[in-house]
């Protein structure tokens, strides 16, 4: 393949320094350990090493042209091309190679600090259910149908969206959802691609710290950035910084916003908590624009089989999108009864006693949970958790809090204790959760906790295991086994003949 002038065909900007820009290629890399005969190769800076500064080991291993970002010394009978940026250049690059599968898929990025996961789970739910086969990048990993894959970060590489691509073209799929994080913007993972639609959720401090951001501005800003590669901006209106993020969508060729609060182009309005033997979730009433210009659909009794008043945000975003991409009344007002996310509010059990498995791993998710499975008037809201070793004490110390604040049960378990003692993070929990007067037990052995909150539960009860969510693992002492909050806790609601 003619990569580099293939690129060039869409739009890439490069500066000849050496060699054919027509040079064919027969491989894409951008890791020197996997670098091969006759591939263009991609010399990107890392944390700990930078391959400009072996171009002449690539030209031994057969490497056929290169792409640089700097100054650099390479020798002669290689084809070199400088960039801007090795990252954004290697996600234009992929896209060509995998012959631009973005342009064959109806796409849609979601950002935003929180709600990312369950509403593109929610909006491929939806676009199934309307018939359309639909690829999934995020958190839990890439889905293409019956295959999962798992992933090392919430936005993978640009080389590995790319593929993941080619292979939902391939496989039938129609459309694409995928999570897109502030660090996958940063790093230009989701170059090359125009979505059709951009979901912004909403935003808090995170993810500010080394190696990831300097400052919360910075955050926001890179967050913003989604909307310069999109054709429809979908912006939370209920978000303080909602407008901000509209104003960077100025070169979309339509902005929309959705609200449960105030008047916007997609409402939700009338939410009602309901607990039915084999239904646990929320209703409301969708309200958004019609498929005509100036024309209002308005749909009662929309079913979300997930609880939480943030989950009617998601339900929202999810709906609002569907909308836009021609979903039918009908399938917008059931198509979420019985979605399930792994390990994002997961209900399990509903009769006679619900339980559910959360990934809330910090004080602001613990204690929106909590406050959200309250409006649902359990007898006992209990909740079993722990907090990880190696990472800042704060945590512990305030979930610990909560708990005592907001169950009426608190069973204190491990997590991914890592180096430290399971023991010694307790004992920190505790600290904070013995002065609040709630109630709690500590068990060390996990598996043993769940069993315990499980078999002890009473009719009416709510049962939240959280902190792990879709975790397939447990961590100690360096070492990871296979530890799933909800197989375990399958087993123990199986063991009580439920």
């Amino acid at each position: 393949m003619k990569l580099i002038e293939k690129a060039a065909s869409k739009g890439f900007r490069y500066t000849l320094l050496q060699g054919d820009a027509g040079t064919d290629v027969t491989a894409l890399c951008y890791d020197s350990r996997k670098a091969e005969e006759g591939s263009l190769f991609v010399c990107m800076r890392g944390a700990n090493f930078d391959s400009h500064e072996i171009i002449g080991e690539l030209k031994e291993k057969g490497v056929r042209a290169v792409a640089v970002d700097r100054d650099c010394e390479f020798p002669e009978g290689i084809t070199v091309i400088r960039t801007e940026d090795s990252r954004e250049a290697l996600a234009e690059l992929s896209a060509a190679w995998f012959d631009f599968p973005a342009e064959k898929l109806l796409t849609v990025g979601v950002t935003g600090t929180k709600g990312k996961t369950t509403t593109t789970h929610m909006l491929k739910e939806l676009l199934e259910k309307s018939g359309k086969k639909t690829g999934l990048i995020g958190t839990n990993g890439i889905t293409i149908g019956s295959v999962h894959t798992p992933t090392k970060n919430t936005t993978p590489e640009s080389y590995e969206i790319q593929h993941a691509f080619a292979d939902m073209v391939k496989e039938g799929c129609g459309a694409a959802v995928m999570e897109v994080s502030s660090q996958g913007l940063m790093l230009h993972r989701t170059g090359g691609i125009r979505f059709d639609i951009g979901i912004f959720m909403n935003i808090s401090p995170d993810h500010i710290g080394p190696n990831e951001h300097g400052s919360f501005e910075e955050y926001l800003g890179w967050k913003k950035s989604l909307f310069t590669q999109c054709r429809t901006a979908l912006i939370s209106a209920d978000d303080e910084h909602g407008e901000e993020v509209a104003a960077a969508a100025s070169n979309c060729e339509r902005v929309c916003t959705f609200s449960t609060k105030k008047k916007a182009d997609f409402n939700a309005s009338g939410l009602r908590y309901v607990t039915e033997k084999g239904f646990v979730g929320l209703t409301f009433t969708f309200q958004g624009l019609g498929e005509k210009d100036g024309e209002v659909r308005t749909i009662p009794d929309v079913r979300v089989g997930m609880p939480g008043h943030f989950n009617e945000d998601n339900a929202l975003a999810a709906l609002s999108a569907a909308a836009l991409l021609g979903v039918k009344d009908e399938v917008l007002r059931d198509g979420l009864e019985k979605i399930r996310v792994n390990g994002r509010m997961e209900i399990l059990l509903t009769h006679p006693f619900t339980v559910l498995v959360d990934y809330a791993h910090n004080a602001v998710s613990m204690e929106s949970l909590l406050d959200t499975l309250r409006e649902y008037g359990p007898k006992r809201l209990v909740v079993v958790f722990g907090c990880g070793g190696n990472r800042a004490k704060e945590r512990r110390y305030s979930m610990g809090e909560i708990a005592g604040k907001k169950a009426d049960l608190s069973i204190v378990t491990a997590d991914n204790s890592r180096y430290e003692k399971v023991e010694d993070i307790i004992d920190d929990i505790l600290s904070c959760l013995k002065p609040t007067g709630g109630a709690y037990v500590t068990i060390p052995d996990r598996r043993e906790a769940i069993f315990r909150a499980i078999g002890e539960a009473e009719p009416g009860d709510m049962i939240a295991v959280i902190g792990k969510g879709h975790e397939d693992y447990q961590e100690i002492n360096g070492v990871r086994t296979h530890f799933l909050d909800r197989e375990v806790a399958e087993e123990a609601i199986a063991a009580r003949g439920l």
